[in-house]
């Protein structure tokens, strides 16, 4: 037990995840009151998610999106197929028309402490994000107008504009313990 308290000790953690752990898991047990630490939300997963519509006339278009998820998230996207044919759209059932990736772990720590410090601020005319977006069950989403945000994305290689989706999962039971998490982290809200 002791080697194993010791390898992680050694290992480099995130930064948000560090200050969520000495920081803010106290004031959430002690705002909720909480008897369990267990029962302190926690974050899950990010998803973050391109939809790519012209991919169904142009078949080149979904590689510049995926490999603008892979330079802003650092893994692989998942190709999304087409589920059924619609005739209006002129899509076929398997065409690809998006793409998405999960970050898990110290991944999706970085992702979000990247996102938070570093593309949110860099978003014109910027005024928050809406603390309406909650799911009922503590998950937030939100959109990204453009992919230029980010600072991996090189302005002058764009093929075209993109937006994200952007969802945050948490151990939240509920939207207020959920906002209040990612108040805690960090998170830009509106003042209601």
């Amino acid at each position: 037990m002791a080697n194993a308290t010791a390898a992680v000790a050694g290992k480099n953690q995130p930064r948000l995840k560090q200050k969520y752990r000495d920081e803010i898991t106290k004031t959430l047990t002690e705002e909720f009151g909480y008897a369990n630490p267990m029962q302190v939300p926690g974050l899950v997963k990010i998803v973050v998610n391109t939809g790519v519509g012209e991919a169904a006339r142009d078949s080149k278009v979904i590689d510049g999106a995926v490999k603008d998820l892979t330079l802003i998230t650092g893994q692989k996207p998942q190709v999304t197929k087409a589920r059924k044919s619609i005739a209006q759209f002129k899509l076929r059932e398997g065409m690809p028309i998006g793409a998405h990736v999960t970050l898990r772990g110290d991944r999706a720590w970085e992702f979000l402490d990247r996102l938070l410090t570093l593309a949110l601020p860099r978003i014109r005319d910027f005024r928050g994000l809406s603390p309406k977006q909650f799911d009922g069950n503590g998950n937030y989403t939100f959109g990204v107008q453009e992919q230029s945000i980010f600072h991996e994305i090189n302005q002058d290689q764009i093929d075209r504009v993109r937006g994200f989706d952007i969802t945050v999962v948490t151990t939240a039971k509920t939207d207020d313990e959920g906002r209040a998490l990612l108040r805690a982290l960090g998170f830009p809200f509106k003042a209601e």
